[in-house]
């Protein structure tokens, strides 16, 4: 098997599209990039959503990119703290943000919430 360069995650609620709150999705879709081209795709059950947990479960997974659409400023942090590279601003079908990701032009829009979630149905302009 090939070195894995990269393990990059996007969450997801139906594992087609990106969800826009990634604390809040049922999966992750996980690619595992070797020379740019993935190699293997794998589906982790996200765990239940809590400050710090996200980040920390992500990284026991060796991820080292996740691309959401948005998230808090704090839960950048901690993902930056586990060596996560953060990408902000995706939507739409995962297969597209991976293809644009892979030809090096998925780049983060910086879209950070500043309020709280606490209503499961919350919908957030980013």
């Amino acid at each position: 098997m090939s070195n894995i360069d990269t393990r990059a995650a996007f969450p997801t609620n139906d594992k087609e599209t990106v969800s826009a709150h990634f604390g809040h999705c049922k999966y992750f879709a996980v690619y595992n990039i070797s020379e740019g081209k993935v190699i293997e795709t794998e589906y982790l059950d996200a765990p239940k959503h809590a400050p710090g947990v996200l980040p920390k479960y992500l990284a026991d997974h060796n991820v080292n990119v996740i691309i959401a659409g948005g998230m808090g400023a704090m839960a950048k942090d901690l993902f930056s703290q586990n060596s996560i590279e953060v990408i902000m601003g995706a939507d739409g079908r995962l297969e597209d943000n991976l293809n644009t990701y892979l030809g090096g032009e998925l780049y983060s829009k910086g879209t950070v919430c500043d309020h709280n979630h606490n209503d499961d149905d919350h919908n957030c302009d980013h």
